[in-house]
């Protein structure tokens, strides 16, 4: 331990109440908690800290995730405490993900807000790391506003943009691209099942940097977490929708930080007091339970494969999202995972109803998922021609052709 902390800090609430952390995002400072602080600080006693070289922490640069974590913790038992809530948005997250994994008799409950388990583009990471080397910050800066929020926010607010940029030219570009290096690095999928801390995953339902795709595989693999997708929101929905955003962590938190140091320390209230006024969504953030969507993202690539799936996820955007949502809520997790079939007997009912509707594309998805759940070519083919009888030859005839070239590919 250094002798003077790395991590520059803010408390706020009560000394003798449970800890609660809040982890910033890349390129932001503790600052973008403002709207939450008023109400999280009534029961808990909150720590925010900046990233190496933003904010007020000192210019160091670190290279991994890990490192962050430890400067995280070197602070925290600075300041005596042993358990904590964490809520962290964007890279933050990503600390609390893995303070989590590391340390899970430390970490009572976890938020993640606009975060992921992996990279995504590990290229992209390390690329960008170089062009931050290579030319500053200031590209970074005009287009923060743009990356972490929605084109409405900022037509409707242009105030939000300066800010943001201000905030980026703050940064020391060595740190910046240091965490762009650990970005790259940072991949935690294989592990998520072994977070047992209670979980909320918020997810900007226009957020391009961490997409709701991501959201999914994160609540997909950690065992206790639900899903909450905010409306009108980008990558920092808890700055751009303060309100819901406030309100979905004062339920978590409620429900699953009731540990406090000191019994005197009185528990919060199940039922939060309001957030403060702004301008508020359309609608309420859609908040899913984990249990149809995860069992049914189980199921969907176990039967599909996961490259299908992925590149279905990968493609939802706001327009498609909530679909990606139904199919794999309602089709994958209350149908297929229903006691009265097995799956071969479900593979030949989608098999001869995709035939009679003509759905080829499908057809050929579904025959690949028959294979893997135990279908033999020999079945297949008495299959296809029960359709000929029931559905017509022309229909089967397609059928036949899809699956002659499906099956020659495997």
């Amino acid at each position: 331990m250094t002798d003077v902390p790395l991590l520059n800090h803010r408390l706020d609430g009560p000394q003798d109440a449970p800890a609660l952390v809040l982890g910033p995002a890349l390129g932001t400072t503790s600052q973008i908690w403002q709207e939450q602080i008023a109400d999280l600080s009534r029961y808990w006693r909150v720590v925010r800290y900046d990233l190496p070289g933003h904010g007020g922490s000192l210019a160091h640069p670190t290279h991994t995730v890990e490192e962050v974590a430890v400067l995280v913790l070197e602070l925290l038992d600075r300041l005596g405490i042993e358990g904590f809530g964490y809520a962290g948005a964007g890279f933050g997250g990503s600390v609390g993900t893995l303070l989590a994994l590391s340390h899970p008799h430390r970490v009572v409950s976890l938020a993640l807000i606009g975060s992921s388990a992996g990279p995504g583009s590990p290229d992209a990471w390390r690329e960008h790391a170089l062009v931050v080397r290579a030319t500053g910050l200031e590209h970074e800066a005009r287009t923060a506003a743009s990356r972490w929020f929605t084109p409405r926010s900022l037509a409707e607010e242009p105030a939000l943009a300066e800010p943001c940029a201000h905030m980026v030219r703050t940064v020391d570009p060595a740190c910046y691209a240091a965490l762009c290096d650990a970005l790259g690095e940072h991949d935690l999928r294989d592990q998520l099942p072994a977070v047992i801390a209670p979980t909320l995953v918020i997810a900007g339902a226009e957020d391009t940097t961490a997409p709701p795709g991501a959201a999914r595989e994160l609540i997909a693999g950690i065992p206790d977490s639900r899903l909450a997708v905010v409306p009108n929101a980008a990558h920092l929905a808890n700055v751009e929708q303060p309100g819901p955003v406030t309100q979905l962590l004062l339920r978590h938190f409620a429900a699953t930080l009731r540990q406090a140091p000191s019994p005197a320390a009185p528990p919060p209230p199940v039922e939060p007091a309001p957030a403060p006024p702004r301008a508020a969504a359309d609608s309420e953030p859609v908040d899913y339970e984990r249990n149809a969507f995860a069992d049914g993202l189980k199921v969907r690539r176990e039967v599909l494969g996961d490259a299908h799936v992925d590149r279905a996820l990968s493609r939802a955007d706001d327009l498609t999202g909530e679909f990606q949502e139904f199919i794999t809520r309602y089709v994958w997790g209350e149908v297929w995972t229903r006691p009265g079939l097995d799956r071969r007997s479900r593979s030949i009912a989608t098999i001869t109803a995709l035939v009679a509707r003509g759905q080829l594309d499908e057809l050929a998805f579904h025959i690949r998922a028959g294979v893997r759940n135990g279908l033999t070519r020999d079945e297949i083919r008495e299959v296809l021609l029960q359709t000929a009888v029931y559905c017509g030859v022309p229909a089967a005839n397609s059928a036949f052709a899809v699956a002659q070239r499906v099956l020659a590919e495997d």
